[in-house]
């Protein structure tokens, strides 16, 4: 019975490394494969981020690199079926578990992996480890002993314009916000917006330990930046950028509102929680797995007295 559960899982594994992911067109040479909206899982490979695909006449440029080695293979072979031209840069939005666990399969092949410096504390951090450690048994077989954390070649320190065949591509540091690292990546001539997680399309975002002022503040400026096309971090893409910014703002800064309230009149968050008016974000996917926690993380940061 053991060996035929093996053999199973063996099989599973193989069917699951060989689906294609689907690279959905956003603007001429510019695609993007959108993750699900679940947490990740052995189910679903950790699939439940987005990676962006910029195709230029001297190589190709990946935005985020999945969340297994596995989905970093398909990733690859969705490109291959548009463009030869090998992958030459990987620009990360920053350095979350679903968006890096696949970076190393772009290293071994020669790709330069691009990040803003403020990832290195993470990357080097107890946390990132034992975070990589607890997805070894739970995303197995996908994320295994063989599976690790790449640093980046090239650590931003500012701004920058990356330009590849032609193809200009603007690295900005919107962080801390979502991490410290936040990178957001614009397609100068299509106008496409890869905003990373600072945008979570039609879905709750995950806050954790956010800058959630500085989080909000960097949505303001994406939108006056006014994108014609802004691809999240999880999510569908989408021609109408100022709403789906706006969804995500409104969302923290509804947090940030009823949780400081709660805070500075030292009411219990179970009390605060209960009391609060979550009708227009429950319909949300992932609401009821991401909702409490997001606003207990943020009653935290009120009660220590944040900005």
């Amino acid at each position: 019975m053991k060996r035929l559960a093996t053999l199973l899982l063996a099989w599973w594994a193989a069917a699951a490394i060989a689906a294609p992911l689907t690279l959905q067109p956003v603007a001429p040479n510019v695609w993007f494969v959108q993750g699900e909206a679940a947490l990740g899982s052995a189910q679903n490979r950790n699939f439940i981020s987005n990676a962006g695909v910029v195709v230029t006449p001297a190589g190709v440029i990946v935005i985020d690199a999945l969340g297994s080695p596995a989905l970093a293979e398909s990733l690859l072979e969705a490109i291959r079926a548009v463009t030869l031209q090998p992958v030459r840069y990987v620009v990360l939005t920053h350095y979350h578990a679903d968006h890096v666990y696949g970076l190393q399969v772009f290293k071994d092949r020669g790709a330069t992996i691009i990040a803003h410096e403020a990832g290195r504390e993470y990357l080097q951090s107890d946390a990132a480890q034992l975070r990589l450690q607890a997805s070894r048994e739970t995303l197995a077989p996908w994320v295994d002993a063989h599976t690790r954390l790449v640093p980046a070649d090239r650590w931003l320190h500012d701004d920058e314009v990356l330009e590849l065949g032609g193809v200009r591509l603007q690295l900005r540091h919107v962080g801390p916000a979502h991490t410290p690292e936040d990178l957001t990546v614009f397609v100068e001539g299509a106008r496409v917006l890869f905003a990373g997680d600072l945008v979570f399309r039609g879905r709750i975002p995950y806050v954790g330990q956010a800058d959630s002022r500085g989080w909000i503040a960097a949505l303001s400026r994406l939108i006056a930046a006014a994108p014609a096309v802004i691809v999240p971090g999880h999510g569908p893409a989408s021609t109408e950028a100022l709403a789906d910014l706006k969804l995500t703002r409104d969302y923290l800064q509804y947090l940030r509102d009823t949780m400081g309230r709660a805070a500075a009149d030292m009411q219990p968050f179970d009390e605060a929680y209960a009391g609060t008016d979550w009708s227009a974000f429950e319909a949300l996917p992932l609401f009821r797995a991401a909702n409490r926690m997001n606003a207990y993380n943020t009653y935290l940061l009120m009660e220590r007295g944040a900005p």
